[in-house]
């Protein structure tokens, strides 16, 4: 069926279907059920018939209010927090997969800038982390305890202090996609450039892999939250840039709603990155078998729930 007929051929439905929903107070239950069957049939065949065009993106703004009446007013489940991790969050990040790689691209790129710049000028380090903080770790590397810092401080303020910290990082990484990707994407370069220069310092010093089987156990974690915080900044910044067939508001309150999404499902992996690094990083000289199957949980669990579920889930449910 030509698009043109498809409209000829709703059109009627779907002006009766506004005067209804101008005046949604009175819409009748049964009758607002049944309009959303009918929408969401249409929106099935436009979006398989007609993607990007302006009568797949009037057919979705209408089902959209549809189903916000339909589902407004329904009591949450006892269960809803789980039911947020185990279905939502993961389905919801099936369609930003792409400005996930964005985000890891560029972080890796930086992390390779950083490694390379310290190779060639090893005061770099100095320029990005300041030289209080090189000069107390090449002394903790001297007395042979390198890694002695995790285990400093009290357990629990760490753990407060740190995952309150990151928590900001990633709000940080969001935020910024206010001045598009640019913003978020200086911010995961940023990072990127610290993480690699950190790495090669102790190389350097011939302690990289002492250093790896520590830092990692809570980095595989927090280093992969502020990844895909970079992708919720993304997401917000190509919003009013690349609106695709909505308006540019409309886009970027969607970018908002969606990147806010991301970042509260990530609190959850800060905390888990928090209680990692102060409570297990700070034994340092635990056995490598041990460092390693924390590290190889950390990264499979990452990998797992915001790459392979998603493409699962959106295979089950493809609408």
């Amino acid at each position: 069926m030509k698009e043109i007929t498809f409209l000829k051929q709703n059109e009627k439905k779907w002006t009766e279907y506004e005067k209804k929903l101008s005046n949604k107070d009175k819409i009748d239950p049964n009758e607002l059920t049944n309009m959303f069957i009918e929408l969401t049939d249409d929106l099935s065949y436009s979006n398989t018939n007609y993607p990007q065009t302006r009568t797949q993106a009037y057919v979705n703004n209408l089902a959209s209010k549809v189903h916000h009446l339909v589902y407004k007013n329904r009591k949450e489940s006892g269960g809803r927090f789980l039911n947020f991790y185990m279905y939502e969050l993961p389905m919801f990040f099936s369609k930003y997969h792409k400005q996930l790689f964005y985000s890891f691209l560029i972080f890796g790129l930086a992390v390779l800038l950083g490694v390379v710049s310290q190779l060639y000028d090893d005061s770099f380090v100095r320029l990005i982390l300041g030289d209080y903080y090189i000069d107390l770790t090449i002394e903790r590397i001297k007395n042979g305890n390198a890694l002695g810092i995790y285990g400093e401080e009290n357990e629990f303020l760490m753990f407060i202090y740190i995952t309150l910290n990151n928590i900001k990082v990633s709000f940080y990484a969001f935020v910024l996609g206010l001045l598009t990707a640019f913003g978020t994407g200086f911010m995961l370069v940023n990072n990127g450039i610290m993480l690699g220069c950190f790495f090669t310092l102790f190389y350097q010093y011939n302690i990289l892999d002492k250093a790896l089987k520590v830092v990692w156990i809570h980095g595989a974690f927090e280093i992969s939250a502020i990844i895909l915080a970079g992708c919720a900044g993304i997401v917000l910044g190509n919003s009013f840039i690349f609106p695709g067939t909505h308006t540019r508001m409309h886009a970027f309150r969607t970018a908002v709603k969606d990147g806010l999404k991301i970042i509260i499902g990530l609190i959850l992996i800060f905390i888990m990155a928090g209680f990692l690094e102060s409570f297990v990083t700070r034994y340092t000289e635990m056995h490598i078998a041990l460092s390693i199957t924390i590290i190889g949980l950390s990264f499979g669990f990452i990998i797992y729930y915001f790459i392979f579920l998603p493409i699962y889930y959106k295979r089950k449910y493809p609408l």
